[in-house]
């Protein structure tokens, strides 16, 4: 039983890592969308 607690409990830290790893990666579009919009309405 404890190999299936560890197995599972590993598995949800690999999809939280996940998540956050996205998280951020989405913040950093959002920035790079951002600059390219100012850079767009100044030309």
């Amino acid at each position: 039983m404890d190999y299936l607690f560890m197995g599972y409990s590993a598995i949800w830290a690999l999809v939280a890592g996940y998540v956050v790893v996205l998280g951020r990666r989405q913040k950093q579009l959002e920035k790079e969308i951002q600059q390219l919009e100012e850079w767009n309405s100044e030309h």
